[in-house]
């Protein structure tokens, strides 16, 4: 059943609003018809922790791309574990097996947009499809392309994207670890602020920005799931 309230309207009242509050309206429109995308590192926790007190059995959708850091494996099975979350492992087409096996050192390094595309927009696009919303903890002071995002962004099929954090900064989302003793990412201490697969993530220096780690020196801060290649059912070469 698509939504029928003023997206518009909705968006800019939250603006004021806490993403508790936020949340809570948002499980309380769309009942079981709405999940939650994770990339489990740092600052992810805040949002995590907030979404499934509200909603134990919220669905958490994990990209496993194949290409993650050990480290972060780990770390997402032991959240995943002591805080008992219902996660769904999201996988690339099998379609794309032989492709990707034949091209598995060099797929990140000499395409990272279809190696995103593969990997991270297709999954996500299949796990999204027969949901009326999708919870991201996207923050406007992360991308410029994240700059111009809404706290409630309605897509064409009528998928509702709500978006609890973006309002918030790098300082909100520390003060929130620290006052709530949540776990840190192994990778942090070692200067990995934003962490994605291992093949397109570096640590960075104090006066970088979180994600001047990813995919450094190629012109690209986004995998794709907050941009127009979301909509796009095949990959179109750039």
């Amino acid at each position: 059943m698509p939504f029928n309230g003023d997206i518009q309207q909705l968006a800019e009242e939250f603006e004021s609003r806490t993403p508790q509050e936020i949340l809570q309206w948002a499980f309380a429109e769309f009942g079981d018809d709405i999940a939650m995308s994770s990339s489990f590192q740092t600052q992810s926790m805040p949002l995590l922790h907030m979404a499934t007190r509200l909603k134990p059995d919220l669905r958490i959708f994990f990209l496993d791309t194949g290409y993650h850091f050990w480290e972060s494996l780990i770390f997402l099975v032991r959240v995943a574990s002591d805080w008992q979350l219902n996660v769904v492992d999201l996988n690339r087409d099998s379609r794309w097996d032989v492709f990707v096996r034949q091209n598995l050192r060099n797929l990140p390094l000499d395409d990272p947009n279809l190696c995103c595309y593969i990997h991270k927009v297709q999954p996500m696009q299949k796990a999204v499809a027969g949901l009326r919303a999708w919870i991201t903890g996207i923050r406007r002071d992360q991308t410029d392309v994240r700059a111009q995002a809404k706290i409630l962004e309605v897509q064409e099929d009528g998928l509702v994207k709500v978006n609890p954090l973006l309002n918030w900064t790098k300082a909100d989302v520390a003060a929130y670890i620290e006052a709530h003793n949540l776990p840190s990412h192994p990778l942090t201490a070692k200067g990995y602020r934003s962490i994605g697969c291992a093949p397109c993530t570096v640590a960075v220096g104090a006066g970088d920005s979180d994600r001047a780690g990813r995919w450094a020196g190629r012109g690209k801060t986004e995998c794709g799931l907050h941009t127009e290649m979301f909509r796009q059912k095949e990959y179109v070469v750039s």
